[in-house]
């Protein structure tokens, strides 16, 4: 059993073996046993035997001394193999750098060092790992790399579905826990916000524990198991298809119903006299509707259940649910209240649709004026057909929302809010593990990040609980020393390929190289004064 710190009650974690590693430790700490090592690389402050790891899995005693178990992550612009390739960091003193790495890989506007696994400032007054100078267009730039401990963060996952997933405010858990709340319907897709503070450190130990463990899964492109408190059961996973009650949602509606209405009436115009479009928001009515009215459509006479709004279209026809249109609604015949015997007429044909035209049934009135289903016209089928075509695939959308707090802002400046007047002046590119994010208005540092344009395995845990999450701060190096940064710690790219993060202590590591995705710009290349 590895000891560790007895931090706000954390129980003793059984750490796995490294059994690669060398049985010799140094003493840290007077207290300790000549045998561990204190890992100070977050508030734990773990204890660690050689040949074990921390309680976060990242640190391990290697002989006698704490070592990053996990690569830094460098990107490069172009890539020529295929899969991320792992090089061991040359140690202190050599004079040479093994293959596969000469001088014509270290160029600045190609490899840019990300905080994947770079490990953080923890306990705060460090300056950060990597403070790389470069040259970007002739121009002196350098980027401070670091990982930050984020107990201020969270996940607002964007859902393509028109299923009803649950009221808004309701909770979301995960094994039974809960782990975040509904929040506002958009077009076409239900919001999630996911952590927070408040369910990492304000409720029960395992609410912690559970919270961090599916922030990490999250952000590290897995699938999460979810259930909504009077609502869905739900598998989220970034970039795939939601599963909606054990079934993978398929569509993104191309519209509320009056939209649908609107967009396709031209072509409805001439092959039925109504449509109607079921929706949970916004339910459509054509002959109604100002683009019915301007095809100039004979009225039908139809009497929809729910509350008008504006002519064609009307709210609460039904209740949120599974059925037609993200309603309840089973019967589509039942949302109609009846037909005003002076303006309809038998033989009226009549389209019924889902917003994803996933549902739609082909009405004829007979001489009784009771909507009778028939086979739908092939030259409807075609129009119903188009809607579905105009859908877009169901996704799941994780974007990590963070704020750079005191210990960030330290590793990059004694003054930090030198720099947060910087970034806010569009003096620095802030980037998380080379992704763009967006960094919101107002105070502090708050920013936003996809994690699809991440690189894999990103996110790491502490059992604070937090999120361990990469942010790079680049500028030009003017820049930097006038916001009074580190510059006795700022290193050649080249200085860094051989040597590691400066704190490193010469001890064994190793950095993967990555493509950067091609949906991202590169992160020296933003800086709006290089043009």
């Amino acid at each position: 059993m590895t000891e560790h710190s007895k931090t706000d009650g954390l129980p003793s974690i059984e750490a796995p073996a490294a059994p690669e590693f060398q049985a010799r430790a140094k003493l840290r700490n007077e207290r300790m046993s000549g045998a561990k090592i204190e890992c100070n690389a977050c508030p734990v402050l773990c204890q660690i035997s050689v040949g074990r790891v921390g309680a976060c899995d990242r640190y391990a005693n290697h002989d006698g001394v704490l070592v990053r178990l996990d690569p830094v992550v460098l990107l490069r612009r172009e890539l020529a193999q295929t899969e991320p390739q792992l090089v061991p960091f040359v140690a202190r003193g050599e004079d040479a750098a093994p293959a596969p790495w000469n001088g014509d890989l270290v160029h600045a506007d190609q490899v840019f060092v990300t905080g994947v696994g770079s490990s953080t400032t923890y306990p705060d007054y460090k300056p950060a790992p990597f403070i790389v100078s470069s040259k970007v267009d002739g121009v002196d730039m350098v980027t401070v790399v670091t990982e930050g401990i984020f107990s201020y963060c969270s996940f607002k996952v964007k859902i393509d579905t028109d299923r009803y997933l649950g009221a808004e405010q309701a909770n979301v858990r995960m094994k039974g826990e809960v782990v975040g709340h509904v929040t506002t319907a958009e077009y076409g897709s239900q919001m999630l916000s996911l952590g927070g503070v408040h369910h990492l450190t304000g409720g029960s130990k395992k609410e912690g524990r559970v919270t961090v463990e599916m922030m990490q899964a999250l952000g590290n492109k897995q699938a999460v198991s979810l259930t909504i408190d009077g609502g869905a059961q739900l598998v989220i996973q970034a970039g795939r298809a939601p599963i909606v009650n054990g079934v993978e949602e398929q569509r993104m509606r191309v519209g509320c119903g009056s939209a649908v209405v609107g967009i396709f009436a031209r072509q409805f115009h001439g092959v039925a006299d109504e449509v109607l479009v079921l929706d949970d928001h916004i339910t459509g009515v054509l002959t109604e509707h100002q683009a019915g009215r301007c095809l100039d459509m004979r009225p039908s006479g139809i009497a929809v259940l729910g509350r008008k709004s504006t002519p064609g279209r009307y709210f609460q026809v039904a209740n949120p649910g599974n059925g037609w249109g993200g309603t309840d609604i089973v019967d589509p015949l039942s949302i109609i209240e009846g037909w005003d015997p002076q303006v309809v007429w038998p033989g009226l044909r009549l389209l019924v649709t889902s917003t994803t035209g996933e549902h739609a049934a082909w009405y004829v009135l007979n001489d009784q004026l009771q909507a009778v289903q028939q086979d739908m016209p092939a030259e409807v089928r075609t129009i119903v057909d188009r809607i579905g075509e105009n859908c877009e695939p169901s996704l799941c959308s994780v974007m990590f929302l963070g704020g750079a707090g005191g210990s960030l802002r330290a590793g990059v400046t004694e003054n930090p809010v030198l720099l947060t007047r910087a970034i806010k002046q569009a003096l620095v590119n802030v980037t998380c593990g080379g992704a763009p994010a967006f960094v919101w208005p107002g105070g502090g540092i708050t920013v936003m990040s996809d994690v699809l344009r991440m690189p894999d395995n990103s996110f790491g845990t502490v059992p604070t609980p937090a999120i361990i999450a990469p942010i790079e701060f680049s500028m030009r190096l003017s820049d930097y020393q006038a916001l009074g940064g580190h510059m006795d710690h700022v290193r050649s790219l080249e200085d860094v390929l051989r040597h590691g993060a400066w704190h490193n202590e010469g001890a064994p590591t190793a950095l993967k190289w990555a493509a950067q995705p091609k949906a991202n710009p590169w992160p020296l290349g933003q800086d709006p004064m290089l043009g």
